[in-house]
């Protein structure tokens, strides 16, 4: 949110310097994330002077061109060519010098510089009215007024408002500041806490008055509980046209382009008192009737956008008696709206519920600055002041008429809210005591009335507009944020509860597993759990009957939650690799979110891994990170929580070209593969990616299950056996590795594929494998007759179980 500091100023006189009064904010809760500085006219006019037309005559060599002398105060004229076709000797004109920065009209800066025309040199630019910011003509040169002395600077003459705008963060609670009035009630709390008196000036409305009463329009609210306050009065004679330079400067300044008179007033209302209003072309309003009532659903609405919108039945709209207008509190429609024929409006200001409007504004992909208000909530009790205020400016600036009374729709008055605060509870909660004068200072200035205090504490009476302050807690917060968090002393002391905890908690096994990811070169990511509904077009595994839809998304694009961790991460990878970044490693702890008889969520770790295997070295060749380097790393992981006993099959995911599953007891612990080309294309990734999906709460109650032994480190060596074994294609090397385990339990170490060769010299249909066994025996040293025995049960096995042979 943006706040002008002299618009501010309006309010609260205070000579304290932008960048002091933006740290009053900040250590108030209205965070200041930077001062900007603005000038009406962008670059202020600097390095333009006043030149005088000397001589002008045609251009040696171009028709449309002409060349002038322009004395511009110095010692010599300046010779300069002008393409404007209204200039003409003896005028007086602005000149940008060479030197001067000049700015187009998407505010990039150009430099003017010495150069050639057609063959004549130009030492300056003679200027149009757009092209320094004084207007947006361009029909020709602009010609200043006869008496200026040549050399003058023009930021001398013309006057540029200059100010300092603070970008405030803007907490989504504290809706009681979201105008410059609020601003201003703030700071002033805080100016009152160093001893400087700082009233709030609030314009006047005793000027409001009615002329006549010839174009009264009824208002007629069917639904009181979504706008339970509701007022306008109807301005004739009005002269739609271009804003006075200082209301012009004023939206400008934060940000909003001047429209008209009209619009411009109703603008500068909301970001002045925080109350939203809307202008409504009162020729257009049939039947002489407003109407405040929600349509059926399906109703098509135009907005101001040009944008044909369908209604739901729960879109509160005002209508007149055979069409809709506007959407209440959001957006206005393109039929009723203020044009340059407008003769007379109907000036709305209301209160309207915020929840409506926010499921309003949210269903149909829709963020004003009025629904940001209305959604957060409003004052209602400023709705005819600042309808008084807008009045009173439109009166002044279109010349119309004032043609009916306030029609104020208030059935029910939104009462103040009743709070006792009690003296212990602000000492407990603060860690100190705070003398009750001080309290009742600091509840004054945040116009918070003290009704009655006794010895255990105060009755006090909320504001309306204060939304978030409802509970004891709330006021407690007020004091101390206007009193300081920087003033409370801190104790030497602290005292510290040592919380007994589980050491298989699922934050501490995530801990053991992203450090170990970390150690091997992957970052960790953090997906959004909205997605797109499209995702699950692109694999057989999803179903859109599982979806968990969101009931107003804040876009298509984030419509349902997640069912599948990859997809999410590779918007990541896609990300990346659009930048440069080839070589990535991934790992996400997430949920996934799945519709069935009940909504269900299931925890996953999933990894991303693309690209080479480590960073580009001229000590290391290259290696791309293939399926058995992914599966080491799964084993790693699996290995580090203890979970050993696992099988592994085949995976019949659609989402990868080839994958395995590694299964306990028919559980799936990972599934993990290379990521189908169908689906990388979808998100332009052009190089093969590895995707692994662990089942975390699976994954956690093994861990809770392991045990870990600890042993000597062997004193007598290992010894190697190899075998070059052939077997059918069918075979996998698995089945070899069972069948060893499963004959020699004790000395057998390890297995090992180191070689694979299917071609020439093979029979049809046969492969060879080379496999390596490791024997150790922990009290003793193995003799050659032991291990040859041992090798020759192996291979009796291997061909009695898997018909192998050897090669």
């Amino acid at each position: 949110m943006k706040i002008s500091y002299n618009w501010l100023k309006q309010f609260i006189n205070t000579k304290l310097s932008a960048e002091k009064v933006g740290e009053l904010l900040t250590d108030l809760g209205l965070e200041v994330e930077g001062i900007t500085d603005f000038e009406s006219v962008k670059g202020g006019l600097k390095g333009i002077v006043v030149g005088e037309v000397v001589t002008c005559k045609q251009h040696p060599n171009a028709d449309r061109l002409k060349l002038t002398e322009v004395n511009v105060g110095e010692d010599k004229n300046l010779q300069i060519v002008c393409g404007a076709p209204n200039v003409a000797a003896g005028q007086k004109v602005p000149v940008a010098v060479i030197g001067t920065t000049l700015y187009d009209e998407k505010g990039e800066a150009w430099k003017i510089k010495k150069g050639k025309i057609r063959g004549e040199a130009s030492h300056g630019m003679i200027c149009a009215e757009d092209e320094i910011g004084l207007g947006k003509s361009h029909d020709g040169i602009m010609v200043l007024d006869e008496s200026l002395k040549p050399g003058t600077p023009l930021n001398q003459i013309f006057e540029i408002e200059t100010d300092k705008v603070f970008e405030i963060g803007l907490t989504p609670n504290r809706a009681d500041a979201m105008s410059h009035w609020g601003v201003a009630r703030d700071l002033r709390a805080a100016l009152i806490q160093i001893e400087k008196n700082a009233p709030i000036n609030t314009a006047p409305v005793s000027s409001f008055h009615v002329e006549d009463r010839s174009k009264r329009i009824n208002i007629k609210v069917e639904n009181s509980k979504l706008a339970p306050r509701y007022c306008g009065l109807t301005i004739s004679d009005i002269q739609v046209k271009e804003s006075p330079l200082w209301l012009q400067n004023r939206l400008k300044a934060i940000g909003v382009k001047p429209i008209n008179n009209v619009v411009d007033v109703t603008n500068f209302v909301l970001h002045d008192l925080g109350q939203p209003l809307h202008a409504f072309d009162a020729d257009k309003i049939k039947g002489n009737k407003i109407i405040v009532k929600t349509l059926p659903k399906g109703t098509k609405f135009t907005t101001l956008d040009e944008v044909e919108r369908e209604l739901h039945e729960e879109d509160l709209m005002i209508c007149d008696e055979k069409k809709p207008l506007c959407i209440a509190g959001v957006f206005g429609g393109l039929e009723s709206g203020v044009t340059e024929s407008t003769s007379s409006i109907f000036l709305e200001s209301a209160y309207f519920d915020p929840v409506s409007v926010r499921k309003t504004a949210k269903r149909h992909a829709l963020n004003t600055d009025a629904s940001f208000r209305f959604e957060r909530g409003i004052d209602p009790n400023i709705t005819e002041y600042a309808l008084q205020r807008a009045a009173i400016l439109i009166e002044e600036l279109t010349g119309g008429k004032i043609s009916s009374d306030i029609d104020d729709f208030y059935p029910k008055k939104i009462e103040d809210f009743q709070v006792f605060l009690t003296f212990d509870k602000i000492n407990q909660l603060i860690g100190e005591e705070i003398d009750s004068g001080i309290i009742k200072t600091i509840l004054s200035s945040l116009e918070i009335k003290v009704n009655n205090v006794s010895e255990s504490g105060m009755g006090l009476t909320i504001p309306a507009y204060r939304v978030d302050v409802r509970r004891e807690v709330d006021v407690i917060e007020e004091i101390l944020r206007v009193y300081g968090y920087n003033n409370i002393k801190l104790n030497d002391k602290f005292n510290v509860s040592v919380a007994i905890s589980d050491k298989f908690e699922d934050h501490k096994i995530q801990q053991i597993t992203a450090q170990l990811l970390v150690a091997k070169g992957f970052y960790e990511t953090m997906a959004n759990s909205l997605t797109t509904p499209k995702y699950i077009e692109f694999t057989k595994d999803l179903t859109a009957s599982e979806n968990v839809e969101i009931l107003n998304p804040l876009s298509r694009d984030l419509s349902v939650m997640r069912q599948s961790m990859l997809f999410s991460g590779l918007e990541s990878l896609a990300y990346n690799l659009n930048r440069q970044n080839s070589d990535l490693k991934f790992f996400e702890f997430g949920k996934t979110y799945h519709q069935k008889e009940k909504r269900e969520e299931y925890k996953h770790l999933s990894l991303l891994v693309t690209g080479s295997t480590h960073s580009e070295s001229w000590t290391l060749k290259q290696a791309h990170a293939d399926f058995f380097y992914f599966k080491g790393i799964i084993e790693s992981i699996l290995q580090r929580l203890g979970i050993t006993d696992y099988q592994f099959t085949k995976s019949d995911a659609s989402i990868f070209a080839e994958g395995l599953v590694f299964q306990i007891k028919d559980n799936n612990l990972v599934t993990f593969g290379r990521v189908n080309q169908s689906i990388l294309k979808e998100f332009d990734i052009d190089q093969n990616v590895l995707y692994a999906d662990f089942n975390w709460n699976y994954i956690l109650k093994l861990a809770k299950k392991s045990t870990f032994q600890f042993q000597d480190i062997p004193k007598f060596p290992s010894v190697r056996r190899d075998f070059a074994l052939l077997v059918d294609d069918a075979i996998s090397f698995d089945a070899i590795s069972q069948i060893a385990y499963k004959t020699e339990k004790k000395i057998l170490k390890s297995v090992n594929l180191f070689d694979v060769y299917q071609g020439e010299n093979l029979p049809k249909g046969k492969k060879s494998y080379a496999v390596s066994f490791t024997f150790q025996d922990a009290h003793k040293t193995l003799t050659d007759k032991q291990i040859d025995k041992t090798m020759d049960k192996f291979l009796k096995q291997f061909q009695q179980e898997i018909g192998a042979s050897l090669r």
